[in-house]
């Protein structure tokens, strides 16, 4: 299985991001813990193992993200797996702008697979598989120090954090000449940062 966190999104390799602007509200009406559970009920029922459900929402002790919390910047979903036959695959959506609704189209895709399943579509179902193969995994995430350009001894509190987030979102942000990816990868740097300045007060 890939390097896969589970929190926070860890996004998998070759999957198209859905520009910030694009995404949409969704109309499906279910809670986030329905579409959550659903989700792992139809992988379990699959034969799924290992699995990984990876978002930017913080996780319960059993490694599931809590249905009550606050939504993140990056409402991205993907979706880790082992199948019958020891196959790493992934599914990934970030085409809704909440996490619970994203949630709720991987669980509606896993269970279209079932259905395959169920139908004795064997070649379907493995056509579908290779197209939902997971990549090896890339090289690991830069940590926010490298991002921000801080060195180990450079330290301070959330607005210190906040006025290099500024400073680098100019020139990253798409509109200043950077890219999508830039902006991504200098909001998830900030995130890491502020996570890390809290645990210090503790």
């Amino acid at each position: 299985m890939p390097d896969a966190d589970r929190y926070p999104l860890y996004w998998p390799q070759g999957w198209k991001r859905t520009e910030p602007h694009r995404r949409r509200a969704a109309a499906y009406k279910v809670t986030f813990a329905r579409a959550r559970d659903e989700l792992v009920r139809h992988l379990r029922l699959m034969g799924a193992r290992d699995v990984i459900v990876s978002t930017n929402v913080p996780l319960r002790l059993d490694g599931l993200p809590y249905a009550n919390s606050r939504e993140p910047e990056d409402p991205g979903v993907a979706v880790y797996w082992t199948d019958r036959k020891k196959r790493e695959q992934v599914i990934a959506c970030d085409r809704w702008n909440r996490v619970k609704d994203n949630l709720r189209a991987v669980g509606l895709a896993i269970e279209a697979l079932r259905q395959l399943e169920r139908t004795g579509a064997s070649e379907i179902l493995e056509r579908a598989f290779r197209g939902f193969a997971a990549l090896p995994a890339e090289a690991p995430p830069r940590t926010w120090r490298e991002v921000f350009g801080v060195g180990p001894n450079d330290s301070g509190g959330p607005e210190w954090i906040d006025a290099m987030y500024r400073a680098l979102a100019r020139r990253r942000h798409p509109d200043g000449g950077g890219s999508h990816e830039a902006m991504l990868e200098l909001n998830r740097a900030r995130e890491e940062a502020l996570r890390e300045v809290a645990r210090w007060k503790r």
